[in-house]
């Protein structure tokens, strides 16, 4: 009898606590569905778990997060996207090249992007005040900065004629920004041209064709593989002495001449707390798609004495930084 009884309570003992781990409400899962590398894109990542902090989530404590990474490789986003989906994941979150396939992906679960892309523009939201269906996010206005990141390019090097546009071909938003661009830049340069490259091999050979071509300046245009490729890409224009503008302060930071544009972290940010605010129950049809209100102009100041070049007074007092 003893011994039966210590077996009950035994028993007893060991399941209360299975019972009491079935009670409790499941996790949160987030999506992250990206075109990048995890390494790539470390700060924005730390950017993303900031946003969602202030939005009361922290990662494996009351919310876990299913990473898909590309890996620059554009083609694998369908996969990943239905992956995530078939997982019933409680938000996906999404970048530039990831956002129109997520969509296409699902129309119940709830979506949160940061594009360079016009939103309304490409179809993903029917107005920035009032999303409507699934989707909301952060626009970069990519397209809109162009003209002015080309005039303070110009300002820099005024006695260059020729100036050219970076792009991945395989990403559709950055193909369409860099038209864009060039038709603000074919006014004030006298030869405008824009270069493709999607792979490591195609960087090398559009610097190797700019060099050829003598081309004077550069702006690269926002995307994911290329902002993946940062290092290589400030080596690059250090080696053929090309004065390039880009869009993050990142670059800068890498030995870059010059950039324009709002801090991607901050955007990050930004989608992270939407995604927490979207967990807690609001709707994404009716959270407006944030736009940038502060753009910084930084200067390398060292890459710049590199080139030759001399920062006008008037350059200098708009420089938000100035690396030395």
């Amino acid at each position: 009898m003893q011994r039966r009884r210590f077996i009950t309570l035994v028993g007893g003992a060991v399941a209360w606590p299975l019972v009491a781990r079935a009670q409790q409400p499941r996790m949160p899962v987030i999506g992250f569905l990206n075109g990048a590398s995890p390494v790539d894109y470390a700060p924005y990542l730390a950017g993303f778990h900031q946003g969602l902090r202030e939005a009361g989530f922290t990662e494996g404590k009351n919310v876990s997060v299913e990473y898909r990474w590309a890996e620059g490789q554009y083609d694998r986003l369908p996969q990943l996207a239905a992956d995530l989906v078939d997982r019933s994941v409680s938000v996906i979150t999404a970048n530039t090249p990831a956002v129109p396939i997520a969509k296409a992906a699902t129309a119940k679960i709830p979506i949160v992007f940061v594009t360079g892309d016009d939103p309304v523009a490409n179809g993903l939201v029917k107005s920035l005040s009032r999303p409507g269906g699934n989707i909301t996010g952060v626009t970069l206005i990519s397209s809109v900065l162009g003209s002015k990141q080309v005039g303070l390019l110009r300002e820099l090097v005024p006695a260059t004629t020729s100036i050219a546009f970076l792009t991945n071909p395989t990403n559709s938003a950055s193909v369409r920004n860099a038209s864009e661009a060039k038709d603000a830049a074919q006014s004030v340069w006298q030869r405008v041209q824009v270069l493709h490259a999607g792979t490591v091999a195609e960087l090398e050979a559009a610097f190797a064709t700019m060099a050829q071509e003598k081309v004077g300046a550069l702006v690269v245009v926002p995307d994911v593989f290329l902002i993946g490729r940062r290092d290589q890409i400030v080596a690059l224009a250090a080696r053929y002495a090309v004065p390039t503008m880009y869009q993050f302060r990142d670059y800068a930071l890498a030995g870059g001449l010059m950039s324009y544009g709002a801090s991607l972290s901050d955007q990050y940010r930004q989608v992270g707390r939407y995604t927490g605010m979207i967990l807690k129950g609001a709707n994404p049809a009716a959270l407006p798609v944030l736009q940038p209100t502060k753009f910084e102009l930084v200067i390398n100041l060292k890459t710049a004495k590199t080139l030759g070049l001399t920062l006008s007074p008037g350059l200098l007092a708009l420089c938000d930084e100035v690396i030395e």
